[in-house]
């Protein structure tokens, strides 16, 4: 590519995570407050004050989760690692500093609205925004998107935008993943596990309204293990919030009926995770694996998410570049 417009940037969209003990309470607060994740059956004049007694509540327990693994979500400095290595990565392809990458975050500092008078700090006019969820929910890159629209809003920011809505059939997306699968069956020594796809999930109810999150999820597992033969697997969902039916069934659940018929040998993929978190390396990595063992499952093991590997930086250089072409 041999122009590019300019003052161009690119944002990437991540939930977010909290920074210290005391993130823990608001940070939940924000996530109980997003009427896209958790869906109330009463007024939505009456979800925040439900948010705050709910977050009130929960935030000593959840505060000794993430104590279990740190003291504090390590979703910013994943994020930052990968913000960091695609910015390498476009410098080399358009030169230092001509498009610089930014974080906005959904629930927790970087919040969107920091980003955005970042982006007016810095006059950037065309904008490529890239969530670092593969696969397109209401509830992922939908929220941050209407967080993004109410941002720009409360601040007057106009921007030339383009979206990337999912890449989860993504040539590239899909070698990376198979990497981390791989990784994770050599630890097994020739040995073929079971492997169990374990997705974020969401409320059925979008499902039904026509949300394409469940087949895009199936649509890459079933890209994964198109050229691994000889595996038996299956596909889960996990981390529950809210009174609402979500997908089923749950990982959970879907370990101890395993455990149960006799499985030793498990291996469980994080499919819809780009880098490792709470629901990685505490729901998955200590809760159930505790589950496992409990069940009699004797070789756990747990793949790492993306996080900054070569080919999935690769693959966001790629969306990115593509994108910048329709500016020109």
């Amino acid at each position: 590519m041999n122009t590019i417009p300019q003052n161009t940037a690119v944002v990437l969209l991540q939930f977010g995570g909290p920074d210290s003990p005391e993130a823990v309470e608001p940070f939940l607060y924000n996530l109980f407050s997003d009427n896209d994740i958790v869906q109330v059956p009463f007024p939505s004049v009456l979800q925040k004050p439900l948010a705050r007694r709910i977050s009130k509540s929960r935030a000593p327990v959840v505060g000794e989760t993430y104590g279990e693994i740190g003291g504090n979500s390590p979703i910013l400095e994943k994020t930052t690692e990968q913000q960091i290595a695609l910015q390498r990565e476009l410098d080399e392809r358009f030169g230092k500093g001509t498009i610089p990458v930014i974080i906005a975050m959904r629930y927790w500092k970087p919040f969107t609205d920091e980003a955005v008078m970042q982006l007016q700090a810095l006059k950037v006019k065309n904008v490529v925004l890239l969530p670092l969820y593969a696969q397109y929910s209401k509830v992922n890159a939908g929220s941050s998107y209407a967080e993004w629209e109410r941002a720009t809003k409360k601040l007057g920011a106009q921007f030339d935008e383009r979206r990337i809505v999912s890449y989860h059939l993504n040539p590239l997306y899909i070698d990376a993943m198979r990497e981390r699968l791989d990784a994770g069956l050599a630890k097994f020594n020739g040995v073929k596990p079971y492997i169990l796809f374990s997705a974020h999930g969401i409320p059925i109810d979008l499902v039904f309204e026509g949300d394409l999150y469940p087949v895009h999820i199936t649509e890459t597992m079933e890209a994964m293990m198109k050229e691994r033969p000889g595996y038996e697997y299956s596909l889960s969902y996990q981390s529950k919030i809210g009174p609402k039916q979500w997908l089923e069934p749950s990982t959970e659940e879907k370990v101890e009926d395993l455990g149960h018929n006799g499985l030793k040998n498990l291996l469980v993929v994080p499919i819809s995770f780009t880098s490792d978190h709470i629901e990685t390396l505490h729901e998955l990595d200590i809760e159930l694996r505790e589950e496992a063992e409990h069940e009699g499952i004797t070789n756990f093991v747990v793949a790492e998410a993306l996080n900054s590997s070569p080919k999935f930086i690769a693959v966001l250089a790629e969306l990115v570049e593509r994108e910048l072409r329709s500016f020109v």
